[in-house]
């Protein structure tokens, strides 16, 4: 790949992936400013990378992989502290007109769900964000977790389920008398 197409190619990868892997990055280490910082790390070994890209898996897969990756590198380091983001916190900014009750709903919902993911495995957390909440496939989550699908549906699976179980023990949810699912926590 000649300089010109490596330039032209990279160009298209960074501008459609650039806020999806940015947004995966923030909830994997918690912190707008170090995602952003990773982010960066995760660009440049992408254009460093791009001339060895062999193709087989998508770029978004391969994208995802390098991302994956460099939060790994970030959070093994012993003094670095993880804390996921709230699921709306990395979203595009709300729309003015919602009613504030309906904000404090989703608020404590995400509280909730928030929690718990933090306390999932890596692999599970990592399957369950990719899969779930950046939309890649199974095959996808697979290639960026360096597993099997049969193992990346496993850990999907488990994840969900360990979601679940401690939600329900953590959490009552109902419907209040507007019928708005709500969620309360635990004593």
């Amino acid at each position: 790949m000649n300089g010109s197409s490596r330039q032209s190619a990279f160009d298209t990868a960074a501008r459609e992936l650039a806020s999806p892997i940015l947004h995966f990055i923030e909830r994997s280490v918690g912190n707008r400013a170090v995602a952003e910082e990773l982010q960066q790390e995760t660009l440049l070994r992408m254009y460093k990378g791009l001339s060895s890209f062999a193709g087989r898996s998508s770029v978004k897969t391969w994208a995802f992989s390098i991302a994956r990756r460099v939060v790994a590198d970030y959070l093994r380091h012993p003094d670095r502290e993880r804390s996921i983001v709230a699921l709306d916190e990395t979203e595009e900014p709300i729309d003015p007109e919602r009613e504030i009750d309906q904000r404090l709903v989703e608020s404590e919902m995400n509280e909730c769900i928030r929690a718990v993911i933090e306390t999932l495995p890596e692999s599970y957390r990592s399957a369950l964000l990719l899969h779930d909440l950046e939309g890649l496939s199974a095959v996808q989550t697979a290639d960026v977790c360096e597993c099997s699908v049969a193992t990346a549906k496993i850990r999907i699976h488990r994840a969900r389920h360990k979601l679940k179980d401690a939600l329900a023990k953590q959490c009552d949810f109902y419907h209040d008398k507007e019928s708005v699912f709500r969620c309360d926590r635990k004593a």
